[in-house]
């Protein structure tokens, strides 16, 4: 191989031109949080958010009926293990109440958000005990609205409230403004 090759080889091909970054907009406004399984479409209404509502409410139902048929499984494998009335019982309750405060907390944080110290983390594995009466919550407040869009409605609302009454405060340059008068 000559040298001529070898430069050609090792010789970065030249870097394609760049085009400069758009500059960032000026703040249209606050933007909204999007909901897991809904994005942004909870804002207008658009973007098959119906569709999805729907679909959410088959498919938390769907779901918690297949667990319920899993853990009716589990249960009859241990009338078969012929544990005693005593586990059986127990586990039967222990499960339902596991759904009820999962349903309980699950209901409750469309509707409000949690606190820094509360006691959401140490409820994480219990709600998991519990997942039919959390699936079973999604299933129902998705028929009127998308789980967690009254919350956040809100939020974005103020949000938006507060952000155009700070920029109607912001009437032209501070800078040519008449000095105030002493009194």
């Amino acid at each position: 191989m000559s040298d001529d090759d070898q430069r050609d080889q090792n010789t970065p091909a030249e870097p394609a031109a760049q085009t400069p970054a758009p500059a960032p907009a000026a703040p249209t406004g606050p933007e909204p949080e999007p909901i897991r399984f809904f994005g942004t479409t909870w804002v207008n209404h658009d973007g098959g958010y119906a569709l999805r509502r729907a679909g959410l409410a088959v498919g938390s139902l769907l779901a918690a009926a297949a667990a319920a048929y899993l853990l009716r499984l589990a249960y009859e494998g241990l009338e078969i293990g012929d544990v005693g009335p005593f586990l059986s019982i127990s586990v039967v309750v222990l499960f339902a109440i596991a759904s009820a405060i999962a349903f309980a907390k699950t209901w409750e944080s469309f509707g409000r958000r949690p606190a820094p110290s509360s006691d959401e983390a140490a409820l994480k594995g219990l709600k998991a005990i519990g997942f039919i009466g959390s699936l079973f919550a999604y299933f129902l407040r998705s028929l009127t609205e998308a789980p967690g869009e009254k919350l956040r409605r809100s939020e974005y609302e103020r949000a938006k409230t507060e952000f155009e009454r700070r920029r109607s405060a912001r009437t032209g340059n501070p800078a040519a403004r008449r000095p105030k008068r002493k009194k």
